[in-house]
């Protein structure tokens, strides 16, 4: 015969039943979701006097209930806001005889209370042991007089002597069954004072997932109206049902934070360590020992290696549905949009909820964000009439007529939209149209200024991107941002700035153009008459340098004269500065031509030098009247080198005075 499945002991079985009937909890009435992924919900019903609110919530969603519930009672006050504690089975149970898992079974539950004052079956004892029998549950019970055994049929109970020990675990219990949904915690609120029934309410902010704003953007064939509708995707993650509330949805920028309100937190504090006596310690006496012999003289240190430098028509679809518009209101920084009609949302669903139809004045026009890329965008520009922020989302694009009446074009997002501002939205790639951008640039002398030995030289320089455009036909606006170019005066008309760029626009009429968009900027650049290594070139001596591997660094040296004279010849007739750089490239004429001559008369010497060399070797090696007439030619070798030595000094001289009245030109 099958045995029934056995039964707890009355009053242990009535501490796991034995709790408090759950209250209704106050329906939810309205509900706010934000942008910044938090939701405000309102809760509002009837309470009798004195009882306490009680509504349930997720965990994860306690901190901000912490932070955030604010009460609305018209005859009340408030009392404490209580919930069970974060780790429900470990703060009930700590301190208990008893885990979890003694309550999967009346032996376990038994045997888990051993040793604990007990009363049954007409005798008290202290628990000594349980089991199954098959006539029943049989117990051990320590006596004073000695081990008891009993029998208890059905229905017998079994008492805990100890009260407070029997109120403690039937907390426990209740906590066990509440951590059977560990993910939800319910919170009492204590109301005092209040002698009637009443409506009372209450709202607290939490987590929330994103309501998510999608638009149906629907174009006009060219310049006109375009229809928006705006759809919402809306979450109900509350941990309760949404029965006919009145639902916002708000986008703005709040500041948000959360913090760890509901989970304990202990402090940690420094550990000071028990101090005793300090300890002495002494080195031993080991005795003298020799004194260290003397260290070598330190090395010289290696001198560093060289481094060496490294090398057909469509049929027309039927007219868009209306859609019920959301009631907007704005404030500083935020907009709301409440839906007219009360919405129910069971929790863990997903809602798609429409919350605007507007029209707004739309124009389609080509968009080039990228002078590289071959085609422009299509795109359409928007002005918001609405009177109030669209919020960022992203927008389907249908067609309005022809043959895109009622056909997806693409995709585009959409902003943040403040009222009357006009936004572009880009959708597509128009593969008709094509582009060819190349970049140039150019520079013009546009004055002259001296420093000494030194011409500087202002230049305006132009900077120019050309985009070649075939549009095969297609007539229209075009929109192009082109990147700021730091110092430089756009030439071109700017329709705006922005993190764009500047954007410019232009009429397209069918045919092939070539748009041009410059900029100018001044910049300047220096010609030094002379290299300043050199030392002042007017205190400077030939024969202290070669003048042939010198030259390029020589005022009226190759270079210097040749950029400065092309200067000139670009540099325009009223250009300031004009007349003394002519002065200037003209004293460098002269310099130039008294250098060459120098550099003839200092050659002539370097050969009259070598024949005096030549003739003194020969008196070294004649003898008798040879040696005589070697001495006759050394004597008109040196006559003649003095007088080759003398003319190159008067020709560097000559030079040196011209390069002087060029710098005081300059100075």
């Amino acid at each position: 015969m099958r045995r029934p499945a056995p039964r707890l002991p009355a009053t242990l079985a009535a501490l796991l039943v034995a709790l408090p009937a759950a209250a209704a909890e106050l329906p939810v009435r309205s509900v706010t979701l934000s942008n910044a992924g938090l939701m405000q919900i309102e809760r509002a019903g009837e309470l009798a006097p004195e009882a306490a609110l009680r509504f349930r919530v997720p965990v994860g969603d306690v901190d901000d209930v912490l932070k955030s519930l604010l009460l609305r009672d018209p005859a009340g006050r408030a009392g404490a806001v209580r919930l069970p504690a974060q780790d429900l089975e470990a703060e009930a149970f700590r301190g208990l005889p008893l885990r979890p898992a003694d309550f999967e079974s009346r032996l376990t539950l038994l045997r888990a209370l051993g040793g604990q004052p007990v009363a049954a079956g007409g005798a008290e004892g202290r628990l000594a042991g349980a089991e199954e029998g098959e006539d029943g549950l049989r117990i051990a019970l320590l006596t004073g007089s000695g081990l008891r055994l009993l029998t208890l049929p059905e229905g017998e109970e079994v008492r805990l002597q100890d009260q407070a020990l029997a109120a403690r675990i039937a907390r426990a219990a209740e906590a066990l069954a509440a951590s059977r949904s560990a993910d939800v915690r319910e919170v009492e609120v204590a109301l005092e004072g209040a002698t009637a029934p009443r409506e009372v309410g209450l709202t607290y902010v939490a987590a929330a997932p994103l309501w998510k704003p999608s638009w149906r953007l629907v174009l006009p064939d060219g310049e006109g109206e375009a229809r928006l509708q705006g759809w919402a995707v809306v979450e109900n993650r509350s941990g309760a049902d949404w029965d006919k509330v009145r639902l916002s949805l708000v986008s703005g920028n709040p500041a948000a934070f959360a913090q760890a309100i509901y989970a304990p937190i202990l402090v940690q504090r420094p550990v000071l360590p028990v101090r005793g006596a300090e300890q002495v310690r002494v080195e031993a006496d080991t005795g003298p020992r020799p004194p260290p012999p003397p260290m070598p003289p330190p090395m010289a240190a290696p001198a560093p290696a060289m481094l060496r430098a490294a090398p057909a028509a469509a049929p027309q679809p039927p007219p868009l549905a209306a859609l019920p518009a959301a009631l907007p209101s704005a404030s500083p920084g935020r907009v709301a949009f409440s839906l007219p009609a009360p919405v129910s949302i069971r929790g863990g669903e997903t809602a798609n909820l429409p919350f605007l139809d507007a029209t707004l004045p739309a124009e389609r026009i080509w968009w080039v964000q990228d002078l590289a890329a071959r085609h422009p965008l299509n795109a359409v520009r928007l002005t918001n009439t609405t009177g109030h922020v669209l919020p960022d989302g992203l927008a389907a694009v249908f067609g309005a007529g022809g043959a895109e009446a009622g056909a997806w074009l693409g995709d585009a997002e959409l902003r943040a939209l403040a009222p009357e501002e006009r936004r572009i939205l880009a959708y597509a790639r128009d593969r008709d149209l094509q582009l060819t951008a190349s970049q140039g640039g150019s520079e013009q002398p546009a004055k002259v200024e001296f420093r000494r030995g030194v011409v500087v030289i202002g230049l305006l320089q132009r900077e120019e991107t050309a985009l070649a455009i075939d549009p095969r036909g297609g007539r229209g606006r075009l929109v192009v941002d082109l990147p700021r170019r730091p110092g430089a005066t756009p030439l071109f008309p700017v329709a705006a700035e922005g993190d764009f760029g500047l954007r410019t626009e232009a009429m397209l009429e069918g045919g092939a153009t070539t748009l041009r968009f410059a900029w100018t900027r001044e910049a300047q650049r220096e010609v030094p008459l002379f290299d300043a290594g050199l030392g002042d070139p007017v205190l400077l001596r030939w024969r202290d340098i070669d003048v042939e591997e010198s030259l390029r660094r020589l005022p009226g040296g190759p270079g210097s004269l040749e950029t400065l004279r092309t200067v000139l010849e670009r540099l325009p007739a009223e250009a300031p500065g004009r007349a003394a750089l002519a002065e200037v490239v003209a004293g460098l004429a002269e310099a130039r031509r008294l250098l060459d001559a120098a550099r003839g008369a200092i050659r002539t010497y370097a050969v009259a030098e070598a024949t005096l060399g030549r003739a003194r070797a020969a008196v070294e090696d004649r003898s008798g009247p040879a040696r005589e007439e070697a001495r006759r030619r050394l004597t008109e070798a040196s006559q003649a080198a003095e007088r080759a030595g003398a003319a190159a000094d008067a020709a560097w001289e000559a030079w040196q005075r011209a390069v002087q009245a060029v710098l005081a030109r300059t100075s």
